[in-house]
């Protein structure tokens, strides 16, 4: 039966990162595979990097641009 709060959820969209969703949530993955969690904010990975997919652990931050590492190993220099 789905969830019918008071109150809509709130998602925010981070830049290059995660969902960011009021919880608790329940998450339906494509092979019909469900993930909860009860915290009250969670982070749904949107990169597919995360080793707890569904949920974000940062690994979107490991990757940087071309042009951002070319400007970090010149300041290395």
């Amino acid at each position: 039966m789905p969830n019918t709060p008071e109150r809509p959820r709130r998602v925010r969209l981070a830049p290059e990162g995660p969902l960011l969703v009021e919880g608790p949530v329940e998450v339906v993955g494509e092979d019909g595979s469900v993930a909860v969690s009860h915290r009250f904010t969670v982070a749904i990975c949107t990169c597919r990097r995360s080793r707890t997919y569904p949920w974000c652990d940062t690994s979107h931050r490991r990757r940087t641009k071309p042009a951002e590492r070319t400007e970090e190993t010149e300041r290395s220099d």
